[in-house]
């Protein structure tokens, strides 16, 4: 039986194609099985209080094999992506930075934590997740 991988995609709010677009690459690969742990525009977190969010995200976060980080150049810039990333290195979930398509530079934010960095290919991805999830 094929692993279910519980993923989580550390995003932007500002740019939510990225992350439906990682998403879809994800569901539509064959025998490979995914979870989606994150809070997106389709399930947010009806809070504004941040220590709530903090802890509702650093239990999606730690319940997950892997953390997928966006690495555009606006991860450089969210104080919510730079938590998320350095919550998931401090609790040993592996970091896959991913940079999306066109990217000369990117995050530093991202790439800190990251175990490896892959190009926006879902078979670099695959195989990123294969090698680094717990």
């Amino acid at each position: 039986m094929a692993k279910n991988y519980k993923i989580f995609i550390s995003h932007s709010w500002s740019y939510p194609d990225d992350l439906i677009k990682l998403r879809g690459l994800l569901e539509e690969r064959g025998y490979f099985n995914v979870v989606f742990q994150e809070a997106g525009n389709d399930v947010p977190i009806n809070s504004e209080n941040a220590s709530y969010i903090k802890k509702v995200l650093k239990a999606k976060i730690t319940d997950s094999d892997v953390v997928l980080a966006i690495a555009g150049m606006y991860a450089s810039y969210s104080d919510w992506i730079a938590w998320e990333v350095e919550t998931a290195y401090l609790n040993d979930i592996p970091v896959i930075g991913v940079i999306p398509r066109g990217q000369e530079r990117i995050s530093a934010t991202v790439t800190k934590y990251s175990k490896i960095d892959v190009r926006w290919n879902t078979e670099s991805i695959v195989e990123a997740i294969r090698a680094y999830a717990k």
